[in-house]
């Protein structure tokens, strides 16, 4: 162990079984808790060449990054935008992909007391406008890409509070060069005392949501937030001092502070960085087995590729765990990967609101297509639509219970939203929108969105059960569920398909994929309306857009 030994400080990590978890793991909060000073800054002053992030991109380049260097490079860049005038309480966005200045700028902002908006490269003018006034951003940092510069330019005009703006390795008016003025700037950054010092309740750190029903909301996480994630990144992707950590996902979704930064260094382990503009699977899984990562976490889309290559070709023996989060995992994907490799997948669950709150953790036996059971200081619990615990089998929406107190690493609400936050977090009970099931061994079950659930004659389809099906058909590359109105049955299933490449759209493939579907599940559940598409409507998160679908059918009924 290093001297730092920091995990200590915070949390016990030896447990025997699942229920002693449960039962007695407890994190401790310490007073003015600061991830970037407690953290980071205490790693590198106890062991300044431990490696904290190794880097790679598409290109051929790569770099490693010691704490001692995060120390500093984070230390230039807190000067650098004191210099500009940012201070405690000033929003900054950042739309940095996965560069790893990401890192420098983040860490920079936390020591500022600054709000870090972390943002992906894929918004348009019209959506940088929104964020800029919807929460009064002051300055943007940016990746040094025309699109993404021409798009933050042209929404400056109508963004009064956006100052000040700055690119990477950029000299052009009107932007200031950001890797130019950190090199400048002194490599030493008091920790802030008096009015400008952080405390566990201010705004550490805000998220856009994906907006798959609405307008995106904002979700704000205090300071306390980081310390949430030791329970995603050590007791779900069981991370431990030098494992070296991927999570798959753009520094501008909330995913990548649940596998790209925090629990991570808290556990003492390294971040892997792999920066690439289009996924490969066969360039993913020569990055994997050529810089030994021990621990992997992606989406199931990641895996479903990764299954259709030869995966013999590759040496996994350092690869020792593998978790999937994002969206629901279909047995399919989880039985193929441990015949290729030998390696389990442990699902996850949790939203932008929190960290994981259901998992399969080391003590459990996973249930392929199962998200597990409730996280160590999450009281999770199932509810009907009268507000009744769900009995077992019984389909009911996923709640967190905060009579208690709320728990670590759980938002502090929709910025500026408070009637938005009052509708999903009331009577001490924050209803997730998530329906679920609980099986009699206690392992939670993923139905749908609760948007997305509907009845057809009398009986109760989600999504996911029927997408599971119609995945497991050679033919179907991705798929989308959603009910059409039927005068008989009140709704009926549609479901939208993507053929993979050697099938095409036909009659009978229509009845071909009908009968798969009724054979896998039950016979009421099968698309009696299958349509054929290019492309499903998704977020610029990936997330399927189910209501776009709906809109569209009704606007053509």
């Amino acid at each position: 162990m290093t001297k730092a030994n920091l995990l200590n400080k915070f949390v016990e990590t030896d447990y025997k079984s699942y229920e002693d978890f449960i039962k007695r793991c407890r994190i401790k909060v310490p007073p003015n808790f600061n991830f970037a000073f407690d953290v980071v800054d205490e790693i590198a002053a106890a062991d300044p060449g431990k490696t904290a992030l190794v880097w790679c991109d598409d290109k051929g380049e790569a770099r490693n990054f010691t704490f001692g260097e995060l120390k500093k490079y984070s230390d230039q860049t807190a000067s650098f935008l004191k210099n500009l005038g940012i201070k405690k309480g000033d929003p900054v966005m950042l739309i940095l992909k996965r560069r790893y200045e990401f890192w420098f700028a983040s860490l920079a902002l936390h020591k500022l007391g600054a709000i870090c908006i972390p943002a992906t490269h894929l918004l348009t003018t019209k959506d940088i406008i929104y964020r800029n006034n919807a929460a009064d951003i002051k300055m943007i940092i940016a990746v040094n890409e025309p699109n993404v510069l021409e798009h933050i330019e042209d929404a400056q005009k109508e963004s009064p509070t956006l100052k000040l703006k700055a690119a990477l390795n950029l000299d052009k008016k009107g932007w200031l060069n950001f890797n130019g003025e950190i090199d400048k700037a002194p490599a030493d950054f008091p920790r802030p005392a008096g009015d400008e010092a952080t405390t566990n309740s201010d705004k550490f750190l805000l998220y856009f949501t994906s907006g798959t029903t609405g307008m995106p909301k904002m979700v704000l996480h205090n300071y306390t937030y980081p310390l949430g994630h030791i329970l995603t990144a050590v007791f779900w992707q069981n991370l431990r001092e030098n494992s070296l950590h991927l999570t798959v996902a753009d520094t501008g979704w909330a995913k990548a502070a649940w596998g790209k930064i925090y629990g991570q260094w808290l556990a003492e382990a390294a971040i892997f960085v792999y920066d690439y503009d289009k996924f490969i699977p066969k360039n993913m899984l020569e990055v994997i087995t050529k810089y030994g990562l021990t621990s992997f976490c992606a989406p199931p889309t990641i895996f479903r590729y990764l299954i259709k290559e030869d995966l013999s070709k590759y040496d996994f023996r350092k690869l020792k765990y593998c978790v999937v989060a994002g969206e629901p995992l279909n047995p399919e994907v989880y039985n193929q990967f441990l015949k290729m490799t030998g390696l389990k997948l442990m699902e996850g669950y949790g939203q932008t609101e929190t960290v994981v709150q259901v998992g399969t953790f080391p003590w459990m036996t996973p249930k392929p297509g199962s998200m597990g059971k409730p996280i160590a200081g999450y009281d999770i619990d199932l509810l009907d639509e009268k507000g009744n615990s769900c009995e077992v089998g019984e389909e009911g929406q996923l709640v967190i219970k905060t009579g208690k107190g709320k728990p670590l690493g759980m938002f502090d609400g929709y910025y500026r939203d408070p009637e938005l936050t009052k509708k999903v977090w009331h009577d001490d009970t924050y209803y997730t929108g998530d329906m679920a099931y609980r099986d009699e061994d206690g392992y939670f079950w993923f139905v749908g969105r609760a948007d997305d659930v509907f009845k057809s004659s009398g009986y109760r389809i989600g999504p996911f059960e029927v997408e599971s099906a119609l995945l497991e058909h050679p033919a179907v590359l991705e798929c989308a569920i959603t009910a059409v109105p039927d005068p008989e049955r009140g709704q009926i299933v549609k479901a939208t398909v993507v053929l993979t490449k050697d099938y095409q759209p036909g009659p009978d493939l229509v009845t071909e994929l009908q009968e798969h579907v009724k054979k896998v599940t039950a016979p009421y559940k099968y698309p009696r309306i299958i349509e054929f598409v290019k492309e499903l409507p998704k977020t610029i998160s990936g997330k399927i857009r189910r209501v776009q679908i709906r809109e569209t059918d009704n606007k053509e009924e």
